[in-house]
């Protein structure tokens, strides 16, 4: 049986190339994505969902099929504050998550953080953890949580410090910390949709150096 996915996130780094290969993927009919404008993509398969995010009644209804994949989140310049920040990774993300369940979606994939830790005394790694540890509350028959060190390819905002870091980082990641070796948006994509279509049930969390390998099973 062919698979309809449901992808928030569609417009970012991992979300267009996760649309991408979902739109290629044979094993999936329909790809709906939620956007807050025209995202420009056009396919056969693509089902466009423009929203208001913050108004559940604008999508709630049209949340359905069988996975909800989220590369949902921002970074606190974008957001313009924690906030704000708070608003878009957690809640924004946990709205739509709970209404996937809730309409009989069986399957979730998030992309969390390698430094997920609702303990965490840092206000990214603490939010990305509270959100993990809600999801899991959720009690998805199939919940994939993707824990990825940083994340490389094409942004339309270019980011200094990462042109600056990633050679180093790329560097001490292959001789000391393979954790935090860098990893492309294509390979993380390609990570969740092999978690759909190979379910494990119950929850899964992906540390940063598995999902190299994820990415490779058919």
């Amino acid at each position: 049986m062919k698979l309809i996915a449901n992808v928030i996130g569609a417009t970012g780094l991992v979300g267009k190339q996760l649309v991408k290969q979902l739109l290629e993927h044979t094993e999936f009919e329909k790809v709906r994505i939620f956007v807050r404008r025209d995202s420009g993509i056009k396919h056969p398969k693509l089902e466009q969902q423009i929203v208001d995010f913050n108004d559940e009644k604008s999508w709630k209804k049209r949340l359905t099929g069988d996975v909800l994949f989220s590369a949902l989140g921002t970074t606190l310049k974008q957001a313009g504050g924690q906030q704000n920040q708070y608003a878009i990774d957690f809640t924004l993300n946990y709205n739509f998550a709970k209404i996937a369940k809730e309409n009989g979606i069986k399957r979730y994939v998030l992309i969390s953080s390698m430094s997920a830790n609702s303990k965490a005394k840092l206000f990214c790694p603490r939010m990305k953890g509270e959100l993990d540890d809600a999801v899991k509350d959720l009690l998805f028959n199939d919940l994939s949580i993707l824990r990825p060190g940083p994340l490389a390819g094409v942004r339309e905002e270019k980011r200094l410090g990462e042109i600056i870091a990633f050679p180093i980082i790329g560097l001490i990641s292959k001789f000391i910390l393979p954790r935090y070796r860098p990893i492309q948006d294509s390979i993380v994509a390609s990570a969740m949709i092999n978690v759909v279509l190979s379910p494990q049930k119950n929850t899964q969390i992906w540390e940063a150096e598995a999902i190299f390998t994820l990415a490779k099973e058919k």
